[in-house]
């Protein structure tokens, strides 16, 4: 267990990356939290805002009841706001907004009026500062993020095999892409910390084909690293069948089930991590409440694939699976990207 106090190794972290969102001296800020955030990260983020002259100011939630019958993780859609107007409103005027919820806001249901007032969001994940304080920015993964989410919204169909048996087909035809690289200087975008991720968010009736996790793969939602293989079928989006004899595929047999929502069978994204400096042995070097595991989602070559909600196909859904797959290789348009997990140098 990590020590839970102040270091000002760490306000320096958040100065850094509070300095790449374009923070300065007067301007105001919003620290948006809940009552069971971490209350570390809250703290940092409110001393490297005054040390850097800034105006912040807090919003603590109740956080609410879980509603549903098993444990959320990992959706990046808080239900922390619950979509009270005073809150929404304070968030839209303060300029830039420090969201320390636990879920974070990528996918809240409030998060698009909030942009579309012109603030900035940046998403602290729900990760010890000893995991972010490595995660520092970096210019030339923003270079290259950028270039692989522009690769991407040209792309018309990306093609992802390994010698597991993957053979994945995906139409991004018409597909939302995002690029994360750490952080936000543009108001009316969302960037969360750590990154160097980009991830597609197909149409409707697009993804189908086989998707095999093999020993070493990872199930974020569960901080887990596979011991035994997983084989999905998918049509049309959803996984309509799940394969395995071990605990793996077993626990998420079980997990999709408990919902009771066909939704959660389906497609939420699709991508690769791009930092080459997240590590994948990352998850074992944490207890699980000191990581919610993006560090992993960053790692350079994997394909991140995830079950889920996707609003862009008008699919939602609380239930959620982040899979970082390992030693795929994935092809847009015929270009090889990633080679048996391996990035390759396309990106500059």
């Amino acid at each position: 267990m990590l020590a839970d106090r102040i270091e000002a190794k760490w306000i320096d972290a958040f100065c850094e990356i509070f300095e790449r969102c374009a923070v300065k001296a007067g301007d105001t800020a919003a620290i948006l939290s809940e009552t069971q955030s971490r209350a570390l990260n809250v703290h940092l983020a409110e001393l490297a805002l005054l040390r850097m002259g800034a105006r912040p100011f807090h919003l603590v939630m109740p956080t609410p009841r879980n509603r549903h019958v098993v444990p959320v993780r990992s959706t990046g859609a808080s239900e922390a706001m619950q979509k009270l107007r005073p809150v929404i409103t304070a968030l839209q005027q303060a300029g830039f907004v420090v969201d320390c919820t636990i879920e974070g806001l990528m996918h809240a249901v409030e998060t698009p009026e909030i942009l579309k007032a012109g603030a900035r969001i940046l998403v602290i994940s729900n990760e010890h500062p000893e995991a972010l304080e490595r995660m520092v920015p970096d210019s030339a993964l923003e270079k290259r993020v950028r270039a692989a989410a522009k690769m991407l919204r040209g792309t018309k169909r990306m093609r992802v095999t390994s010698k597991a048996g993957t053979a994945l087909d995906v139409d991004m035809v018409g597909a939302s892409t995002v690029g994360v690289w750490g952080w936000t200087d543009k108001p009316g975008t969302l960037a969360h910390w750590p990154g160097g991720i980009v991830v597609s968010f197909p149409k409707s009736g697009t993804i189908n084909g086989t998707l095999v996790m093999a020993p070493g793969d990872i199930n974020l939602t569960f901080k887990r690293y596979l011991t035994s293989p997983v084989k999905m079928t998918l049509k049309d989006d959803y996984v309509v069948e799940l394969e395995g004899e071990g605990t793996d595929a077993a626990m998420m047999r079980a997990y999709l089930a408990a919902w009771g929502d066909r939704e959660a069978y389906a497609v939420s994204h699709v991508g690769f991590g791009m930092n080459s400096g997240a590590r994948y042995e990352a998850l074992s070097m944490y207890d699980q409440r000191d990581t919610n595991g993006t560090e992993i989602r960053a790692v350079s070559g994997n394909f991140l694939f995830s079950t889920g909600a996707n609003e862009f196909a008008g699919r939602y859904t609380a239930g959620h699976f982040d899979l970082p797959i390992m030693g795929t290789t994935i092809e847009l348009d015929g270009v090889t990207v990633v080679r048996e997990g391996v990035l390759q140098d396309v990106f500059g």
